[in-house]
């Protein structure tokens, strides 16, 4: 439990938090509990530990926990073989990275065939102890030839081989390694070339065609974008260093005495064949390695924002929308939302090339317009995307309605529509109508249909094609999950694609519940998950807070509260002179408002955190996180990329942020640019410290480009 300790009071200390906060964290969880869970009901054990804290000291732990256990092991191997020492045992036990055990425990490893054991077989190791020990009475010749044999023919083939035995053993010392890494690291540089006779034709790697760029200061980014230049055949990626700074390093440690010039030269040729034949290579992979790690969680950190951004885009309430999913040659598919989202008419038009019935086209969709009291019409961003905005803001003059519309982002739909669960949701509808449908769900209700999307097809980051699979899908669920159960889902309306995310909730859960809900009745109180055996003690408890069910019998149920909690929920109200009906009301309001909350807590015996959960949710029944964030920007009219001027002032929504900028639409074809430089007269290290995805934006034209169609922005007037 020693061990165990002191991996708690590191992580409390590298998160500034108490180590009684991460052992009643770790407790909660080795309990069962799920984050969100933990984040949202029991913020008095944690000392109100959000989830992502959480997240990070169950990932830490767990990291801390199987490093100790490596460590074990390794002290275990080698003691087997009877070589451990007092020395050895403190050295691994004071590694904090894998990487140092592993230095440490290289030269007690079995080692496959290499030069050094084929010399030591043929008996070469004592000349090679001999040769180190610098004490070689006469000619190192003399000496050579009481080692020669069947195998080692010669002089030279014996001074060789003990030169390799030399090698291994200083490749093999842990201290050296490290040294080496480490001045490696400070003082090389990165260089890519593009190969010969390679082909990129878009030139996407031209920058890197002949980059150099020292290791320490090198962007996350770009060393995502070198490696996939590497891997895709046109880039060839090293890391060179002065060799004289290591090779001066090594002799220095290496050589005892220079006296013997003729052992000297011997063991500098061992050196330098150790260093470039076995460290080196060794090395620039770790640091390569090392960097592809750092720029990994760079980017899925990154993408985590955006998409946490993205799902938390309010939804909008109450209206009619038309779907527009795009398209030349095989037509613009439409889909009809009632204000719940069903689909009411699927229809096709063909405004463009190659048809061109952009009059008849114009009629079908007034027709709907007016049929349906259509109030918004959501255009997917895909092809022929701007062609149909312009179409659309035609014929939205013509309407006898006030009628808006917006680019959507349509990233992943394409995924979605041909998924086993559009099909199911919509058999008898073609891919592009689901399509269709899709985007304009994402404006009714971004969350609810974006997690039909697996997170990372979403299209909020930038590289994730380069970044290990496992660890960015792990990360994009648990923003996903994080999101979902902030905001909650409505018992009895919720698809399986959102419950999948609720705390808890199993698939057969999930499965028992729409069953129940489809063919005995909906939900009206979340009590009749426990009564009618639909989820067990244990799942009920973490699911329930975030599963809401609306014009039920309890108006509670309504809430984020916890059933845990009602009780002291009614204590409460009677404490204010109130009742059930009350909730929502502006009388409640005004008697929480100068609530003395610690003194309250203590005569109702309940910890603050959840009286202040309690109280809100009693000012604000059905309140949706989202509903504070601002609304999507809703247009009636195009813009051309012809018609900005430098120093014009727009309004736009942020598509994307990445580490050299955001991605900012304006209504133009292509998304602006807003280079890091220009977001602040203040040193910022990276954009998501100014912009989010979805945030709405004043912005200033500061150069455009015609012929390569790109416009480039500013936060800053022009």
């Amino acid at each position: 439990m020693k061990i165990q300790n002191n991996i708690i009071e590191n992580l409390a200390h590298t998160l500034n938090i108490s180590v009684k906060s991460v052992e009643a964290t770790l407790k909660l969880l080795e309990e069962g509990n799920t984050i969100p869970f933990i984040a949202r009901y029991r913020k008095e054990v944690t000392g109100n530990l959000d989830e992502t804290v959480i997240r990070t000291i169950e990932t830490e732990y767990t990291y801390g926990v199987n490093l100790q256990k490596r460590k074990e092991e390794v002290i275990r191997l080698i003691d087997e073989k009877g070589l451990l020492t007092d020395e050895i045992t403190k050295k691994i036990e004071e590694a904090q990275k894998l990487v140092e055990i592993e230095d440490i425990y290289r030269p007690f490893k079995e080692k496959k065939k290499t030069k050094a054991t084929e010399a030591i077989k043929n008996g070469l190791e004592p000349l090679a102890k001999i040769i180190m020990s610098f004490k070689v009475n006469g000619k190192l010749e003399d000496l050579a030839k009481k080692y020669l044999n069947s195998e080692v023919k010669t002089v030279d083939e014996a001074i060789e081989g003990a030169k390799y035995i030399i090698a291994e053993w200083i490749s093999d010392n842990a201290s050296f390694r490290k040294q080496i890494r480490y001045l490696t690291f400070h003082n090389g540089v990165l260089t890519s070339k593009k190969k010969k006779n390679a082909i990129d034709e878009l030139k996407t790697y031209e920058m890197y065609y002949d980059f150099k760029e020292e290791v320490k200061y090198i962007k996350k980014y770009r060393v995502l974008a070198i490696n996939r230049g590497e891997s895709e055949g046109v880039l060839t990626v090293s890391i060179s260093i002065d060799e004289n700074i290591i090779l001066d390093y090594l002799k220095e440690k290496v050589i005892k005495d220079k006296i013997n010039s003729e052992l000297t030269l011997v063991v500098e040729d061992a050196i330098k064949d150790s260093y470039k034949r076995l460290i080196a290579p060794s090395i620039e992979r770790e640091i390569r390695s090392e960097l592809k790690d750092k720029a990994e969680d760079v980017a899925i950190d990154n993408f985590c924002a955006n998409l946490e951004k993205l799902l938390m885009q309010p939804p909008i309430k109450e209206k009619v929308i038309l779907g527009f999913d795009p398209a030349y040659r095989t037509g613009c598919k439409l889909a009809v939302l009632d204000k719940t989202g069903k689909p009411l008419k699927i229809a096709v038009i063909y405004p463009h090339e190659p048809k061109c019935e952009y009059e008849k086209s114009k009629e079908t969709v007034l027709k709907l317009i007016d049929d349906y009291k259509i109030d918004v019409i959501a255009i997917g961003n895909g092809t022929a995307s701007r062609e149909s905005e312009s179409f659309i803001a035609d014929v939205i003059k013509s309407a006898k309605r006030d009628v808006e519309y917006i680019i959507v982002s349509e990233a992943g739909a394409s995924v979605y529509s041909a998924s086993k669960l559009a099909i199911s949701e919509f058999p008898n509808l073609h891919v592009e109508e689901r399509s269709a449908i899709s985007i304009g769900r994402r404006l009714a209700d971004p969350l609810s249909e974006l997690v039909k999307i697996d997170p990372e097809s979403i299209g909020v980051g930038l590289y994730q094609h380069d970044v290990t699979n496992k660890k960015l899908k792990e990360s994009l669920n648990f923003i996903t999950q994080k999101v979902v159960n902030q905001v909650g889902v409505n018992l009895n309306t919720a698809s399986p694609s959102i419950l999948q995310y609720i705390s808890g909730l199993t698939k057969s859960a999930i499965d028992k519940i729409i069953n129940f809900r489809e063919n005995v009745h909906p939900f009206t109180k979340r009590e009749e998950l426990l009564k009618e055996k639909i989820l067990s003690s244990k799942i009920y408890e973490q699911a329930i807070g975030f599963l809401r069910v609306l014009n039920g019998e309890n108006v509670l149920d309504t809430t984020s509260i916890h059933p845990e909690s009602y009780n002291v929920t009614y204590d409460l109200l009677k404490y204010l002179n109130l009742d059930i009906n009350s909730i929502g009301t502006e009388e409640l309001k005004n008697k929480v408002k100068d609530l003395d909350v610690l003194k309250v807590s203590k005569e109702l015996n309940i910890d603050k955190y959840t009286l202040e959960d309690i109280i809100n949710s009693l000012i604000q029944p059905n309140r949706d996180p989202r509903d504070m964030l601002p609304k999507p920007l809703l247009k009636k009219d195009v813009l051309h990329l012809e018609d900005l001027k430098v120093g014009m002032k727009l309004q736009g929504t942020v598509r994307n942020v990445v580490d050299f900028g955001a991605f900012v639409d304006i209504g133009i074809k292509n998304d602006g640019l807003i280079h890091i430089s220009k977001m602040s007269d203040k040193f910022i290290k990276h954009p998501s410290e100014i912009l989010s995805v979805g945030d709405i934006i004043d912005v200033y034209v500061s150069d455009v480009d015609l012929a390569k169609q790109k416009v480039s922005l500013s936060l800053k007037e022009v």
